[in-house]
């Protein structure tokens, strides 16, 4: 595989192709269902080469065009199962791997960053990469002083390929709606570009993750490696073992999912509330179970791992105390309430006029989780929400189409829709009340927003 694509026209032609690759193949359906094959056949068939081409396109390219792709995997769950399959095992694959940078890349680029005797940092180096991400990719190695390390390495001409590749999709981003039934895809893209600059600086990157090492030292649920050395475009933290989230997905037991569900909530929740930032990037590729020395239960001694910091919401105090408040409004039925609330908050604009009743009929199934002492994420559930909201026939989506989202929820709305998405790839079943009692400010009606729940 060659350095990564950096060339604007050289990507350009590899996105544009895939529109015209979709239409190609429906096409040909067409054609096919003309000479007699069954259309469930064909069907089947065009899903499995178009996912094939969409997310073989976006790994190699990584950049933009891999970041998207790994924001979209989340969210499979949301898919039809018979649409659902031929994507699956092509979406996971970007949440692990992509196509890695050769060898000499990456010593050049360490001997530009590091300095020329980069080796002597290291008692060993491995080559051959761990993990690669859509900016970076990771080698496993041990530091001087004897710890095991991993080392993040930025793409040369990542930068400019992150930027290139969002303006690029975002222009056919209507073609990619399918893929996520009751999502505009175009502000997703939008509000990755404005990440770009974030993500690339390491620095930053350094600060959030030091920032939740120190305050998750020592907690019994949640595990974050330190930072051993950062640098322009090379970041080293201790190396992290465990089990990666997407092989407890595809292969992992009940017990396993249920632990890894109910820590990956209780990480969402509390991270903002212990240290002011919301770890923004959740697909299953940056977390681990760590089973440690008890690999067959019990399953509370389990703890997660949590990666890749280059993503964070800044909120010093935490989740805004109006989300909480919403939440406890609509449980508790106050419908005129939750409309006030959702109009001061900007969600409902001046000049739309909805039936509060209406509102609250929209919120309440997407909320059941929190309704509930535990709730059973499944695929089937996140269908039918999607369905529920992407259905044009439905009174939700009419009434979706009339809400609006403050730029401020952006990204907190990403990241819990995410981990909504991942928790229903688990099939976890999971205590969401009590992570929320315990830190979402507002949810209870003393605005309880410190402790851990039991």
């Amino acid at each position: 595989m060659s350095d990564l694509p950096r060339k604007a026209v050289t990507r350009t032609v590899k996105l544009a192709a895939l529109p015209l690759g979709f239409a190609g193949r429906t096409a040909l359906g067409l054609g096919k269902r003309i000479g007699g094959r069954p259309a469930e056949m064909i069907a089947a068939e065009l899903q499995q080469r178009t996912a094939e081409q969409l997310f073989s396109t976006l790994g190699q390219l990584k950049g933009g065009a891999m970041k998207l792709g790994q924001a979209l995997s989340v969210f499979e769950s949301a898919l039809p199962e018979q649409i659902a399959g031929p994507y699956r095992a092509a979406l996971t694959k970007l949440q692990e791997a992509a196509p890695p940078m050769p060898v000499a890349s990456v010593h050049a680029a360490l001997a530009e960053r590091l300095g020329e005797d980069w080796r002597e940092l290291f008692e060993e180096f491995e080559d051959k990469p761990a993990a690669a991400a859509s900016i970076g990719q990771v080698h496993r190695a041990v530091w001087h002083d004897g710890r095991e390390v991993a080392v993040k390495v930025q793409y040369p001409g990542a930068g400019d390929a992150l930027l290139s590749d969002l303006t690029q999709l975002g222009r056919f981003a209507k073609l990619l709606g399918p893929l996520v039934p009751g999502m505009d895809i175009k502000p997703l893209i939008s509000e990755l570009r404005d990440r770009v600059s974030e993500e690339l600086d390491y620095e930053l990157e350094a600060r959030a993750q030091s920032a939740h090492a120190r305050e998750f030292a020592g907690d019994p649920d949640v595990t974050v490696p330190d930072v051993v050395h950062h640098g322009d475009q090379v970041l080293v933290t201790e190396w992290l073992d465990g089990v990666p989230l997407s092989e407890v997905i595809a292969d992992g037991s009940q017990e396993m999912r249920d632990r890894a569900g109910q820590l990956l909530a209780r990480f969402l929740f509390s991270g903002a509330a212990r240290t002011g930032l919301l770890h923004a990037d959740p697909h299953p590729g940056n977390f681990r179970l760590l089973t440690g020395d008890a690999p067959d239960g019990p399953p509370e001694k389990w703890r997660l791992g949590v990666l890749d910091f280059g993503t964070v919401d800044r909120l010093p105090r935490g989740l805004p105390v109006e989300i909480g408040t919403a939440l406890r409004l609509t449980l508790d039925g106050k419908a005129d309430a939750v409309h006030e609330l959702l109009r001061d908050e900007g969600f409902v604009k001046p000049e739309i006029e909805l039936d509060p009743g209406a509102v609250l009929d929209y919120l309440l199934p997407i909320i059941e989780p929190a309704q509930v002492e535990e709730f059973t994420f499944t695929r089937d559930w996140l269908r039918a929400q999607a369905t529920r909201i992407a259905d044009p026939r439905s009174p939700a989506y009419q009434l979706a189409r009339q809400l609006n989202l403050p730029p401020a929820y952006l990204l907190i709305h990403r990241v819990t829709m995410s981990t909504i998405g991942v928790l229903c790839q688990l099939g976890a079943t999971v205590r969401l009340r009590d992570e929320m009692e315990a830190w979402v400010p507002g949810f209870t009606t003393d605005d309880r927003s410190q402790g851990n729940s039991a």
